[in-house]
């Protein structure tokens, strides 16, 4: 059946119209920030306690299956200088000056240990199309389903730590990150950087007693002798020393949403290679954009308008009588 290019237009534009009309446009709010599982676990990192020893590192690769990494063709030990598929905990380091002072921002050198954060409003999860990336309904802690994922690889974009790393080598990738030693605490176990830190430096537990150890570090003086938990936040065993000089906030507490874990340090967290964030999470400002383009189905109608000018201009009368 023929049919003209006016008539043609007039149908296109007419089902954008009636579409767009079908939801009555309404204001779009931001949404709602999602709040800490009553149960939530996590880890509380003290990058004053840390010793750099890397013995985390060499029990999650242990217990998690994963190969050493060679960065150096002449090393024979794990030598990983970044995250990769090979590596889901690293030790690095801060250098300042002369490098001398422990802790000390000038002139001095501190450790991070950089891994998943485990976020309490992740923008892996709410960018994953598949639902790949979840978070425990429990735990809170963000696991991984290989058997769903595209390798899309959208979580990797949306994570603002840059912690999810892509198998590229492999004839059948997947996206690796730390979950926490989740297979562990099925039995009743614990993460192994924790179980293996020999200072406390790594603590696991739940996250309000977590913040409830944190909160009491920052309380006390510098150099006042104190009890450190060591590998779990209600283990009973301690080691006894001095308070550092804490920087006076608890990294993970409230940034990007908070996570589910916690840092503390006498260094800026700036320094140290951790993003500045605000409150809100990633997640729920990229979401209340999507909602807001989608609302009244404006971005359809946008896209659909954007076609119709397409075949207008590359229409000829000879192709529409």
């Amino acid at each position: 059946m023929a049919i003209s290019r006016r008539s043609f237009l007039k149908l296109a534009a007419g089902a954008g119209l009636a579409a767009g009309a079908s939801l009555a446009p309404a204001p779009v709010g931001a949404r709602p920030p999602v709040p800490r599982l009553p149960e939530a676990v996590g880890i509380l990192y003290d990058a004053t306690l840390c010793i750099g020893c890397k013995a985390c590192m060499s029990a999650c690769k242990e217990f998690n299956g994963l190969p050493p990494e060679h960065t150096d063709p002449r090393a024979i030990w794990d030598d990983p200088l970044d995250l990769s598929p090979k590596t889901v905990n690293i030790v690095k380091l801060y250098t300042h000056g002369s490098g001398l002072a422990k802790d000390r921002e000038v002139d001095g050198y501190a450790y991070i240990r950089r891994f998943c954060m485990h976020c309490v409003d992740p923008a892996c999860t709410s960018a994953c199309p598949v639902g790949a990336l979840y978070k425990d309904a429990r735990t809170g802690i963000v696991k991984y389903n290989p058997d769903v994922c595209i390798g899309c690889r959208y979580c990797q974009i949306a994570c603002p730590y840059n912690i999810p790393k892509f198998q590229w080598d492999s004839p059948f990738p997947r996206i690796v990150k730390c979950q926490m030693c989740d297979h562990l605490q099925a039995r009743g176990s614990f993460p192994a950087c924790c179980r293996f830190c020999p200072t406390g430096a790594s603590l696991f537990g739940e996250v309000r007693e977590l913040l409830r150890e944190a909160r009491r570090r920052l309380a006390l003086k510098e150099g006042e002798p104190t009890w450190f938990p060591l590998r779990r936040v209600d283990s009973g065993s301690h080691t006894y020393r001095a308070a550092p000089a804490y920087l006076p906030y608890i990294y993970g507490e409230k940034d990007g949403g908070g996570t589910q874990v916690l840092m503390l340090s006498s260094v800026p967290f700036a320094k140290l290679g951790l993003p500045a964030l605000g409150e809100d999470s990633i997640a729920s400002h990229s979401e209340t954009v999507y909602h807001a383009l989608y609302k009244g189905m404006l971005l359809p109608y946008l896209v659909l308008s954007g076609l119709v000018y397409l075949v207008y201009r590359n229409t000829t009368k000879k192709d529409l009588p």
